[in-house]
């Protein structure tokens, strides 16, 4: 893992429809609990629809990514035992039909344009929509909604929608990140280390800290 984090910050590799990605992020609110001073997460998109999808970005699910009825069913398993370890209410375990690739660019466009806290505001929105209240974060019209209510201009919501030359840069991210060794998510990164999966608080700890 080459990624380095910057000072007070902890780099997190993360897909919205991504159900340990969310769980993640309960831990690291965990560890962040424990610290004096915060650490800002520096996200980076990841997708993990990208063997899924056509040259226009949209989905072909006929595509066989490997992934069976046996490996969804495990994972709904560890699902639950994660947001019972966690103390996380779930209303969904699993989202394989959900587009994510929309709210990331919105959340890239807002991560360059906006400052950090209008940032994570969406950011969290836009999990707690998916896995907590089980709406459609491929809906263009819940995501102005979700960034209006975190302070966004809605034209300019609509305008990073839009923009095809974003969505470009966003699917550059998702190469970015492979090339960074990310092979899945989530992944924690700090100072050249890395953890991946939704691991625990103590391990987050480890991870920043050495301890």
């Amino acid at each position: 893992m080459s990624q380095q984090s910057a000072a007070g910050s902890i780099t997190v590799y993360s897909d919205y429809v991504c159900p340990f990605c969310y769980l993640g992020r309960a831990s690291l609110s965990e560890y962040q609990e424990t610290r004096d001073e915060a650490l800002e997460i520096d996200w980076h998109p990841f997708d993990l629809r990208s063997q899924k999808r056509n040259p226009d970005g949209t989905i072909d699910h006929s595509v066989d990514d490997g992934k069976d009825d046996e490996y969804f069913e495990q994972a709904k398993q560890n699902v639950r035992r994660l947001a019972e370890e966690y103390d996380v209410e779930m209303d969904l375990d699993i989202a394989r039909d959900v587009d994510s690739l929309p709210a990331q660019v919105v959340s890239y466009y807002l991560k360059g344009h906006a400052d950090y806290e209008t940032w994570l505001a969406f950011d969290e929105a836009v999990f707690e929509a998916l896995w907590t209240e089980g709406k459609d974060i491929g809906d263009e019209e819940l995501l102005v909604e979700l960034a209006t209510a975190a302070g966004v201009d809605e034209g300019e919501v609509r305008s990073a929608l839009d923009d095809d030359a974003l969505h470009e840069e966003v699917r550059e991210q998702f190469n970015d990140a492979q090339r960074d060794g990310v092979t899945g998510v989530p992944t924690f990164a700090y100072d050249g280390y890395a953890a991946r999966g939704a691991v625990p608080p103590e391990q987050l700890e480890r991870l920043v800290e050495g301890t």
